[in-house]
């Protein structure tokens, strides 16, 4: 059923297209919106177009003010100048939420507003629904999810943290390519869930008649690049995670992950350091920036600090100290240590059951730029164990105001190791971790002819976003996130 508006705006409709095309095919444009409103006064000729999303109707003159994505700019329509038959069709047919083009020349109202002075108009494109109200936007966040369009009409926050996303990514891809690295594409669908730590989205393939799986990272086909012979290579890759909602983590994100033969780890750390830096002042225009009213400083030392080190700190807890997760596992209760996982606590490895005991006791503690350092070698099956302690890897992590937002090591480069490390994680997935690994043969194959020496870093890029634009939820920060169909029953609800 229609309501009473959309009746209206459906009649309104019918009558457009008895006077002219209600959905012309394009207009010409000589200026974007953003870049009209620095135009002189007495400029002749403009030619915008956008969408009515306030108007002010006074007899016979009209304010509007029309919208994009980047820009607005308001426009006076005026009887006298348009001619009646013209204004009159304008007045009857017009509403808030239709796309318009407009010529004419800018001017300055004595408020100060610039203004196009409309001297011919086309019309663009009904709306036939209502938008919200424009005083109270949309608020709810449940509609700003479902509607985002909506949301990114009625809200400027919203708006803007979507233009700084597309910006973020410009900046880091820039940089990377100004550093010789490659962007290459790996595939989304395969045979094997690899890369991370980490349950899968499971799928078939009909043509194949194979069951396949959403990707949970890039890392192994990129790396299988660099047996190829790239030495430098990065890919933006969406990746899929079966796995809880909450404020910071989704199913679907994109991760960007970058690999460079003959780095390690620290060579890493100061490239991550440097093209942050570099980053946060062009988007910027300085280093300090204030998330959840705490100052974060990104040109000042970023600590480093080792995983053993930190866990010990926040809750007296030494991992060296315990050689089974049983151990731990009892460590962790004799300290009262309530852990959050999806995945039963008395069935998780070693590795995975520090790692909830990190991101417990010592992640959201962490605020200012952070690297952490020193994984424990069951918490990092691809990673290349340390030279010197090999019960620890090659690692670190950066942390940002209690999140992860990147994670890097020096790669596992020695075939026969990496299988012996995946078939512990093999069993491991076999007795229910659901977020261990399994095999790869055609990863170990790839392995088998040869890996320089190679270190690489992935970042979640919807939550970097989130944490540097002070979202409360990185659905913030997803343009279309995955929500719960809405049935007939619930919409009549």
């Amino acid at each position: 059923m229609y309501s009473e508006q959309e009746i209206i705006k459906r009649n309104k409709l019918e009558e457009i297209k008895n006077h002219v095309n209600a959905y012309p095919e394009r207009y010409e444009v000589t200026h974007e919106l953003e870049d009209a409103q620095s135009l002189n006064d007495g400029e002749s000729n403009i030619s915008i177009a956008g969408r009515i999303v306030f108007m002010r109707k006074m007899g016979k003159l009209t304010f509007a003010m029309i919208k994009d994505i980047k820009g607005k700019l308001q426009v006076a329509f005026k009887k006298d100048v348009l001619g009646d038959e013209k204004y009159e069709f304008f007045m009857n047919y017009v509403d808030i939420g239709d796309f318009v083009g407009v010529k004419g020349e800018m001017f300055t109202t004595q408020t100060g507003e610039k203004t196009v002075r409309v001297s011919e108009f086309t019309f663009l494109g009904k709306s036939l629904k209502t938008l919200p109200e424009k005083w109270h936007g949309l608020s709810d966040k449940e509609l700003c999810y479902r509607n985002r369009y909506l949301d990114l009409i009625m809200n400027d926050e919203s708006k803007n943290r979507f233009i700084f996303k597309s910006k973020f990514i410009s900046k880091i891809r820039n940089y990377l390519e100004e550093n010789r690295y490659l962007e290459i594409e790996t595939p989304t669908l395969i045979n094997k869930p690899a890369g991370a730590l980490a349950k899968p989205f499971i799928s078939h393939h009909n043509a194949l008649d194979i069951d396949v799986y959403l990707r949970i990272a890039p890392e192994t086909y990129l790396k299988r690049a660099i047996v190829g012979g790239f030495t430098r290579v990065f890919e933006f890759a969406r990746c899929f995670r079966n796995e809880g909602i909450s404020p910071v983590h989704l199913q679907d994100f994109t991760m960007l992950e970058c690999y460079c033969a003959y780095y390690n780890y620290k060579d890493n750390m100061i490239l991550i350091k440097d093209m942050m830096k570099k980053v946060i002042y062009d988007l910027f225009g300085k280093y300090e920036i204030t998330i959840d009213d705490k100052i974060i400083n990104f040109d000042k030392e970023w600590e480093i600090v080792t995983f053993r080190e930190i866990i010990l700190k926040d809750c007296g807890i030494d991992i060296n100290e315990c050689k089974t997760a049983d151990e731990l596992r009892k460590k962790i209760a004799d300290k009262k240590i309530e852990l959050d996982s999806e995945t039963s606590i008395n069935v998780l490895g070693f590795g995975n059951l520090i790692d909830v005991l990190y991101k417990k006791v010592s992640r959201p503690k962490i605020i200012n730029p952070t690297f952490l350092t020193e994984h424990p070698i069951d918490l990092s099956p691809l990673a290349r164990a340390n030279d010197e302690n090999p019960n620890i890897t090659d690692r670190f992590q950066l942390i940002i105001n209690g999140a992860e937002v990147v994670n890097a090591y020096s790669e596992l480069v020695e075939p026969i190791e990496q299988e012996k490390r995946l078939e512990e994680q093999s069993k491991l997935n076999a007795n229910g971790d659901e977020d261990a690994m399994v095999m790869d043969k055609e990863y170990i194959e790839a392995m088998e002819y040869g890996m320089p020496p190679i270190s690489g870093w992935g970042m979640g890029i919807d939550r970097i976003v989130q944490i540097l634009t002070n979202a409360d939820n990185i659905r913030d920060c997803v343009l279309f996130p995955v929500m719960r169909p809405i049935n007939d029953d619930d919409e009549q609800k």
